[in-house]
């Protein structure tokens, strides 16, 4: 049996590979931190309180001194890192919470572990594993070959810049002090728990309450999406290997154009719709859909700075090491992310109340 900390717990990612992990290993011990900062709902955590297995911890990373003390309490023996600021907008305005949360947040995680796992208790039966993007690798050209891990990092926004330094430092830290490692760069993740302000549920909801759907330039950056499931399988198989010090790409092999997603998602969500009362009457203000043209809603809109083209992974090693390959197509992923934000109104309603404008507010000026 392990014993889990996972970081940023009650975010996207992390949400889910909570729920993974607790179905796939339900006899270990998960502690879930979340400092619940807006983007963190403890509502997505709220179906495993009743697992004895599970406990809840409101934290925040940067104090070192009090993961230490969660370490000792809970005899913990592996970290998984999700912890991070990750909207690339928001860096671009405020980038200082990123290098906080994302470069000083991962070093104060280190330290503990460090402290905690080799000086006081000479372990070596333990794993930080930490979780970055494909996006410290920079931007590629349309037809250029794809990222491997050997591909040099150009990080191109504040954001990506954090996470490249703290893939470094958490590098470093298997190089100096000999701390048992591991990182994966993913491409872009999808599904149920995913915050609003990502692009996907972004489409979903604003079809749902019939808003503009908005474009940045001409809408033909490329990204490679991944069901948000299979990233946590390739996480789970990373951690039951010993490839300590290693990187791993993790990638949907699933490259859109931006704006061939959305009209992607308008479709899809114009076949649900149609002929299904009860989802109009549930949602009376999607007019579009109802009418089978939620694609009227897309709005060009001026183009954000630094803007990378194109992500790409090239996930050979996952695929020869782990023997990792996605699940999902895009079309079963898609289809069962669309119907949990269908059936989880109270979900999305509640994370859009006065609260989280309330921080974004106070943390974002």
């Amino acid at each position: 049996m392990s014993k889990l900390l996972v970081t940023g717990a009650a975010g996207f990612i992390g949400a889910n590979f909570v729920h993974y992990w607790n179905k796939k290993h339900s006899a270990d011990t998960v502690i879930a931190l979340d400092n619940l900062s807006y983007a963190g709902n403890k509502e997505s955590l709220l179906a495993l309180d009743v697992n004895a297995n599970f406990l809840f911890i409101q934290e925040d990373i940067i104090n070192d001194k009090e993961i230490e003390k969660i370490l000792r309490e809970y005899d913990i023996d592996t970290i998984v890192h999700f912890a991070a600021q990750s909207h690339v907008d928001r860096s671009i305005h405020t980038p200082d919470i990123f290098l906080e949360t994302n470069i000083m947040g991962t070093h104060s995680l280190l330290k503990a572990a460090r402290q905690v796992w080799l000086i006081e208790n000479q372990r070596k039966d333990v794993r930080f594993h930490h979780i970055s993007t494909d996006e410290v690798y920079g931007t590629l050209e349309r037809n250029a070959k794809p990222f491997t891990e050997e591909h040099p990092y150009k990080p191109n926004s504040p954001y990506a810049a954090s996470k490249a330094a703290s893939d470094h430092i958490v590098r470093s830290y298997f190089e100096t002090y000999d701390l048992p490692i591991t990182i994966s760069n993913c491409s872009n993740n999808y599904g149920p728990f995913q915050f609003p302000e990502k692009l996907i549920p972004l489409v979903l909801l604003n079809i749902l309450n019939d808003k503009e759907l908005p474009i940045y330039g001409d809408g033909k950056q490329i990204r490679d999406w991944l069901y948000v499931e299979d990233h946590c399988r390739a996480i789970e198989q990373i951690l039951l290997t010993d490839h300590l010090g290693e990187c791993f790409n993790i990638g949907g092999n699933n490259e859109w154009e931006n704006i061939n997603l959305v009209e992607h998602i308008c479709s899809l969500m114009d076949n649900v719709f149609e002929n299904n009362q009860n989802l109009q009457e549930k949602y009376p203000l999607a007019t579009s859909a109802h009418k089978k043209q939620s694609k009227n809603l897309i709005k060009y809109v001026t183009d954000r700075l630094g803007h990378d083209r194109r992500y790409a992974i090239d996930a050979t090693k996952s695929n020869n090491v782990l023997g990792f390959y996605p699940q999902e197509t895009f079309e079963s992923g898609i289809k069962k992310t669309v119907l949990w934000y269908l059936e989880n109104e109270k979900w999305w309603t509640n994370i859009l109340d006065g609260s989280y404008k309330q921080w974004i507010a106070n943390h974002y000026k």
